[in-house]
């Protein structure tokens, strides 16, 4: 068997709208990446950067730098000011849509570890945020995750394609076994990472997924808010090349330890 050439993982300490500029066009597969949440968060004082303009301008060259049929998922959330959400990710998405990229799948992220007391203000505690993948025309890459158990596993069944505008059926009916797991819906449930080196990290879990949904071995997965390097981590340990950008030279050098720590099993 021939042995498996070894991954690269590039961090870049920097703005990353400047650095995306020096990016090469239709170079990255896949993004993972999580912007700032309107003032949600603090990032050891370098959050006053991010407004409209910066983050329109950051799809803008996510589009130009992501190869055709790859993949941005872009994970946010709002804040809520006078008493009203900002709807800022929807914004965010319907601009990446004018960018060209297609809103493939409006995902959420529910966090089931809440806090136990109630919000004192009147609504419901929040508990999810919006994964939203843009492709780039029809994406190349799709590995399902299939880990939802069948009740009905084993059992044979007839199946067809759908149906039509019409009603009628869309091909023939056959018989099939239905199988053991079944594709996961786009609502997923995953506990809130616990790493403290970063105010806003998502869960290993999180960018794991993505990355094996959205990207094969060998293909370059790019974090433009890189943070304490999640999103790095898991692509060495997948086999994927990895590029982070992030403005704070404290992360950076949280994120490289944390993917050089990782045995890349391709080397």
């Amino acid at each position: 068997m021939d042995k498996k050439q070894p991954t690269t993982s590039k961090i870049i300490n920097g703005d990353s709208l400047e650095v995306m500029k020096t990016l090469d066009k239709n170079s990255i597969n896949l993004t993972v990446t999580s912007p700032p949440y309107d003032n949600l968060r603090t990032y050891n004082g370098n959050n006053d950067f991010w407004n409209e303009n910066v983050w329109k301008n950051t799809i803008k060259e996510l589009y130009r730098v992501t190869k055709e049929g790859g993949v941005v998922v872009w994970v946010v959330g709002d804040a809520t000011i006078k008493g009203s959400e900002t709807g800022t990710s929807f914004k965010q998405a319907l601009w990446a849509m004018e960018c060209g990229f297609n809103l493939h799948d409006t995902m959420i992220w529910t966090k089931p570890a809440i806090f136990p007391h109630d919000p004192k203000t009147k609504r419901y505690k929040q508990q999810y945020e919006y994964m939203f993948v843009f492709s780039k025309g029809k994406p190349n890459c799709f590995s399902g995750i299939k880990d939802i158990p069948n009740v009905s596993s084993g059992k044979e069944i007839k199946a067809h394609g759908g149906r039509k505008k019409d009603g009628t059926l869309r091909g023939q009916e056959k018989n099939i076994i239905i199988a053991k797991f079944r594709l996961r819906n786009n609502h997923w449930q995953i506990n809130q990472n616990t790493n403290k080196n970063h105010p806003a990290p998502f869960p290993e879990k999180l960018a794991h997924d993505h990355i094996i949904s959205w990207s094969k071995e060998g293909d370059t997965v790019l974090d433009c808010f890189m943070g304490s390097g999640t999103t790095g981590k898991m692509a060495k340990q997948l086999g994927r090349n990895f590029i982070g950008i992030d403005l704070d030279p404290e992360y950076c050098k949280i994120a490289e330890a944390r993917i050089n720590n990782i045995k890349n099993n391709n080397e």
